[in-house]
């Protein structure tokens, strides 16, 4: 069974559903049940979660540096601020990732209406 084999206009949205769901769940699963075992301060441990922080990190580079759609109309040094002064208030108030989404997106916003 592939994406074009029912012609019907929910099947899309159905096979997104179900692929989304079984390539993406199985691996959490599969973590949480070999994780378990993990000792959080072993070098195993410790080299996956530095593994995962880079990952994300340099997802969020490349959504910054290479943007794609509205994002990629607005400049650089716009994109970069909202990300510079969004991670600075999420150090500044305590770790807290919605404080610093928040104030990254109101930056970012306030720019793109002003035409930055």
């Amino acid at each position: 069974m592939n994406f074009t084999a029912i012609d019907a206009w929910w099947w899309p949205y159905l096979f997104i559903l179900i692929a989304g769901w079984f390539a993406t769940d199985i691996w959490r699963y599969a973590g949480v049940l070999l994780g378990r075992k993990l000792d959080e301060t072993s070098a195993a441990f410790m080299l996956v979660r530095s593994i995962a922080t880079a990952l994300v990190a340099a997802v969020i580079a490349r959504l910054v540096i290479f943007p794609s759609g509205a994002l990629a109309e607005t400049a650089l040094l716009l994109r970069l601020g909202a990300a510079i002064v969004g991670f600075a208030a999420f150090l500044l108030a305590g770790q807290k990732m919605a404080v610093g989404i928040s104030v990254g997106l109101a930056i970012l916003v306030t720019g793109m209406l002003l035409g930055f």
